[in-house]
């Protein structure tokens, strides 16, 4: 167990140390990038010095950038304080925590889709590799895969929304339609129905491909051999022997998927003007919104980082070779 600790140590050590070189780069990031965030909230360039003086003092903006630095990592540390926005005119966590339901909704429902059908199908084309079914799956999974999230978000478009007028362009709901109750549920998933799509399809290439790929690892072992030399169905193998071993590995891509899809996110949700995490990604880039940017991306940073190593505390824990060996 000593070994075992030392690894756990070493672990959250490495994660606590890339988590503040991640605020560091963080923080000077979008202090280099051109532009003034004051004027442009101003948009008059006859504003008066006085009054941009303020709002620089008001926003944290003064001082040399080791100053700044400090009063940030102060804020942050001490207060967990992401900032004040540029454009809301109120703190940054209020602003994200607004915005987070409507981003967990779609990618909650967009992944659980995803791994239900891409888990199916590339079982059933591991099972049947050669044919013309693993075949044809092998090949549209591929595709899919290749294809940027916004690409197919505006192909979903295109046709479903310009061509044949099934679905909305954009946005939640229906604006002024004033739903209530199942309604409105009804009304939100009409209006889900293609930035979730472009997200599912996008994703369930990945997990025919990987499912598809452990079911054939799987079907080689010698208790898979044993099973059916003790005469058991081909359907009962496949459901309680090969696919129970089959599907680890994607119990951990979703687990990594859920941190790392704020990219597929901002592509859907932008090119469908979702109210999320992602649109508001967008928005305080064209609007030089740097405390919101600030705390979105320190917060996808974090994320990812303890998604990895929960994954890593996990295998260690299941795998004695890893920490034996020293997480190799």
């Amino acid at each position: 167990m000593k070994g075992f600790a030392g690894f756990v140590s070493g672990k959250i050590s490495a994660a606590v140390l890339t988590i503040f070189v991640i605020i560091c780069a963080n923080f000077v990031i979008f202090r280099v990038v051109p532009g003034d965030p004051v004027r442009l909230l101003f948009g008059d360039p006859r504003a008066g010095r006085h009054r941009i003086a303020e709002m620089r003092e008001r926003f944290g903006l003064t001082g040399t950038l080791w100053e700044q630095f400090v009063a940030y990592l102060n804020r942050l540390f001490l207060h967990g304080d992401l900032g004040f926005s540029f454009v809301y005119r109120v703190p940054v966590l209020e602003v994200i925590l607004d915005r987070v339901p409507q981003t967990l909704l779609l990618i909650v429902t967009a992944l659980a889709i995803a791994v239900v059908l891409g888990t199916t199908l590339g079982a059933i084309a591991g099972w049947k590799t050669g044919t013309k079914f693993d075949s044809i799956i092998v090949t549209v999974s591929l595709g899919f895969y290749s294809i940027p999230t916004f690409i197919l978000g505006i192909i979903l478009m295109m046709i479903f929304a310009f061509g044949l007028g099934l679905f909305p362009i954009g946005g939640m709901d229906t604006i002024g339609a004033g739903y209530t109750g199942w309604a409105y549920v009804g009304d939100v998933a009409w209006h889900m129905f293609l930035p979730c799509g472009a997200i599912v399809i996008w994703y369930i290439g990945e997990y025919v491909i990987l499912t598809r790929s452990a079911m054939q690892d799987v079907l080689d072992q010698d208790y898979i051999t044993s099973a059916r030399a003790k005469g058991i169905k081909e359907s009962t193998i496949l459901r309680r022997h090969a696919l129970r071993n089959a599907i680890l590995p994607v119990v951990t891509l979703t687990g990594m998927n859920l941190a790392f899809a704020v990219a597929g996110i901002i592509e859907a949700e932008t090119v469908f003007r979702w109210p999320g995490v992602g649109r508001l990604v967008y928005d305080s880039v064209m609007s030089r919104d740097y405390p919101v940017l600030q705390g979105l991306f320190l917060i996808f940073a974090v994320v990812v980082v303890l998604a990895n190593l929960v994954v890593d505390l996990i295998y260690g824990y299941i795998d004695p070779r890893i920490k034996v060996g020293g997480g190799q």
